[in-house]
């Protein structure tokens, strides 16, 4: 095979180790490193110093995060983080030391393909944004067990108010924990539109609190509260990380099912530039959404879409649940027309990966999102249908003449 560099280095990244092996020309070193900081500047210096150009690692884990950061300062050096999928080794003589010679061997011929990486300030983002949506999760997991708890004290405020910690839920919560038992007297904190419905509220409030579970909604509650703050205070520092994109914010946030918190969260995971991926179809399969290949004797089996980006992913098909609610659009009739034959599950996914190739083409083109509707969907539907039905006649042997049929 065809050496594309001489002076490789393959590395099998662990949690207490790394093993790397040094391969320069005919020759071969291989040395054990910590993950120290101080055993990772090591490990740069012995790269440096052996004149190395190339380095490649597996994308397992977190582990290989702190040798990436060290390793992109170095100007001169190429370094490739790798799907573990793509390198794996002959089965048998499994060993770090074998793990290292297999990566620097494939580096060393050029049959590595690096991941996408994006640069330290989008990393940076990223992670902010991840935790951004891991405290709005277990905010509303924590207002779950707020509902578990009032369900078990028989109060049944959340099947009169929509929102349980709105500014009249919470109201009536703060009462309940204070050891009000009265239900009028808690129904008169309702504000605006829940006032109408007093009398069911009454109702729902007339239930048996014990000392328990008064301890148990103030600490969910003050839980909340905290959680609240410091989703605020992550959204400060995003929206000031986020200012130089604030023409991309705009453009996604017109898509259908896509707001502004939605539009970072997706702008951090793919970036502003659209030109690293290459076309869209490119973009959805480095995410995941493509459907996947899988053809054996000319027939064709599952084609579930592969793992890729669970963060992006999840974003996606939350705004594709949401833009499948407004009726009238295209998105809502290609979804209704999708979920018949795939089912409602396949059909979101469907349309997530719809939204991200919009994306693409919005970000590309720097316009907005135009709403063709759900007529111009449906007419292009016919088309299709009508197509397939005179090729299915032409296979069969007929000569296909049609004509529309006259008012």
């Amino acid at each position: 095979m065809h050496v594309v560099s001489d002076r490789v280095c393959g590395m099998d990244v662990h949690k207490k180790s790394i093993t790397a092996c040094l391969l320069l020309f005919d020759q071969k070193e291989i040395r054990t490193f910590g993950t120290m900081t101080d055993d990772l500047l090591a490990l740069s210096d012995w790269i440096r110093m052996n004149g190395c150009t190339h380095v490649a690692m597996e994308s397992t884990g977190i582990y290989w995060k702190p040798i990436y950061n060290l390793l992109e300062l170095e100007a001169s050096l190429s370094v490739y983080v790798v799907n573990a999928q793509h390198i794996k080794q002959v089965p048998g003589r499994k060993t770090d030391v074998k793990d290292a010679e297999w990566i620097a061997e494939l580096l060393k011929h050029g049959l590595l393909k690096p991941s996408f990486i994006p640069n330290r300030e989008q990393r940076e983002l990223r992670e902010l944004v991840r935790y951004r949506r891991s405290l709005i999760d277990e905010r509303a997991r924590e207002a779950n067990r707020i509902q578990k708890v009032l369900e078990g004290a028989n109060i049944k405020l959340g099947s009169v108010a929509t929102n349980v910690l709105g500014v009249s839920g919470r109201l009536i919560l703060q009462g309940l924990i204070s050891g009000n038992t009265n239900a009028k007297t808690l129904a008169q904190h309702s504000k605006g539109s829940l006032r109408k419905k007093i009398h069911l509220l009454e109702r729902s409030l007339y239930g048996l609190v014990g000392p328990h579970q008064r301890k148990m909604l103030k600490t969910q509650l003050d839980h909340i509260e905290f959680l609240e703050k410091q989703i605020e205070d992550l959204t400060q520092e995003i929206d000031t990380r986020m200012a130089p994109f604030e023409e991309d914010l705009v453009l996604l946030d017109s898509i259908p099912g896509i707001g502004r918190v939605t539009a970072q969260h997706l702008l951090a995971e793919i970036g502003p530039d659209m030109g690293r991926f290459g076309g869209a179809d490119r973009l959805t399969s480095w995410a995941g959404m493509a459907p996947g290949q899988n053809e054996s004797a000319g027939k064709k089996r599952n084609t579930r879409t592969r793992d890729g980006n669970k963060y992006l992913r999840s974003a996606l098909v939350e705004a594709a649940t949401s833009a499948t609610r407004k009726k009238d659009t295209y998105l809502y009739a290609k979804y209704q027309r999708l979920k018949i034959r795939r089912g409602a599950k396949k059909a979101r996914v469907a349309i997530a990966r719809t939204l991200l190739v919009i994306m693409y083409h919005l970000l590309t083109k720097k316009e907005m999102y135009k709403e063709r509707g759900a007529v111009q969907y449906n007419q292009q539907a016919l088309e299709a249908k009508k197509q397939k039905a005179i090729k299915s006649l032409q296979r069969l042997g007929f000569v296909v003449d049609i004509s529309p049929q006259s008012a």
